[in-house]
């Protein structure tokens, strides 16, 4: 069974996680960041799962019903949503990545599986669970965790391992200020994924006497793995070995897409010629809501005002009229209309982009209407005064933005 980790709130990404969950958020076109880790399920194939959800839940719930809700029970199949409902008590929400999970135990072993694959809803990626499974098995151990090389200034945010020749984990430290660096690479360090495989009455044994201290934080990389690591056999296994590349030899694509910089530059590296995270891939699909629309359409055909896209994806519904777009990813049902043009844009879905303005270097949240003749991207100080501008030089733009720029007006 996979067990999918969805409740994390994302702050980093600000004003995009005002009303819907990081898992929830538009990635690529027409998917949100959780297919990938229920994609990578289904294709290693896992058709037993449930995703705990909680932060502002509501458009990831909606986004769940409408686009996996082709499990039949008859198959011994299952697609579990299981928000924080107060099941365990009436007074306590979840309270940490274990708890969550431990909140559910009764719906685990009512479905009895013998292993429980536990994923983060939240990153972006395209892995072969099988192969870390088979790893598990043939390992003996209690745990294994998925893991990946950063760099040391990167290891900060992550839980970092200690691993001896045979990848057993001796020591796991969660986000250390001096995280440990793997031998003979003094500036590249062994990091979480989130990615946790466990028998499954182990990961219940442990839940229950994780749950019966008091003083846990209720989370599996501050509690539950260095207390396994310690009194249990806990090995690492490389992404390395279970990545699906887009092309032999290219990276081991994985993302955190938790800032606004972070996510702009991931969903940009689709316009590349051969990116290294490949949406075209059929033999490894990327599951999610199929939203029934058009197809794009650019019109007109005038100098100065011809629908053109230049290493661009540009989604179902979308009409680019008379309008320039240059290196940009337009969600569902974008309208451009005549003299505008969008450079380094992420456009979600349902903008609509006012005639003559200039947009570069921005992501714009669902709904948004840009009035005719905005620019952004040109003046630094102008655009941090109207808009949130990153220190990259990336402006979020977002509704509410807009309102109050032409309330000023």
């Amino acid at each position: 069974m996979a067990y999918v980790l969805a409740g994390g709130r994302g702050s980093r990404l600000m004003e995009l996680t005002d009303r819907r969950a990081k898992p929830a958020v538009y990635f690529g076109g027409k998917s949100r960041i959780i297919d990938f880790a229920l994609s990578n399920a289904v294709n290693s194939g896992i058709r037993r799962i449930g995703v705990a959800t909680q932060y502002k839940a509501h458009s990831l719930i909606r986004h769940l019903q409408r686009g996996w809700n082709f499990f039949r029970a008859e198959r011994n199949e299952s697609f579990d949503i299981l928000p924080a409902s107060q099941r365990v008590s009436e007074t306590q929400w979840y309270e940490g990545t274990a708890d969550a999970v431990y909140q559910n135990i009764d719906i685990i072993e009512a479905y009895a599986p013998k292993y429980m694959v536990i994923l983060a809803g939240d990153h972006i990626y395209k892995m072969d669970y099988e192969m870390m499974l088979e790893e598990h098995v043939n390992s003996g151990a209690d745990v294994t965790i998925g893991c990946l090389e950063v760099s040391k200034e990167e290891a900060t945010g992550f839980g970092v391992m200690h691993v001896d020749e045979k990848d057993v984990i001796t020591d796991f430290l969660e986000k250390p200020a001096n995280p440990p660096t793997i031998p003979g690479k003094p500036n590249v360090c062994l990091a979480s994924m989130g990615i946790y495989v466990f028998n499954t009455e182990v990961l219940i044994d442990q839940l229950k006497r994780d749950a019966a201290d008091p003083n846990s934080k209720r989370d599996f990389g501050h509690n539950i793995i260095p207390h396994m690591v310690k009194n249990g056999k806990a090995v690492a296994h490389r992404y390395t070995k279970s990545c699906i590349r887009s092309i032999a030899g290219k990276e081991a694509y994985w993302r955190d897409v938790g800032t606004v910089d972070a996510y702009w530059e991931a969903n940009l590296d689709l316009t590349s010629i051969e990116p290294a995270l490949n949406l075209y891939d059929n033999e490894w699909p990327l599951w999610t809501y199929a939203e029934i629309t058009a197809p794009a359409k650019f019109v007109h055909d005038v100098e100065g005002r011809r629908g053109t896209g230049i290493n661009s994806l540009v989604s179902g519904g979308c009409i680019v009229s008379g309008s320039r777009i240059e290196r940009s990813l337009l969600f569902t049902g974008v309208h451009s209309h005549s003299y505008s043009s969008m450079r380094n844009a992420v456009i979600l879905p349902y903008v609509n982009i006012g005639r003559g303005a200039r947009l570069k270097d921005v992501v714009i949240d669902r709904g948004v209407s840009i009035p005719a003749g905005l620019v952004v991207g040109e003046d630094p100080e102008e655009d941090a005064r109207r808009f949130r501008r990153t220190e990259r030089g990336v402006c979020l733009i977002t509704q509410p933005m807009i309102d109050k720029l032409t309330e000023g007006a």
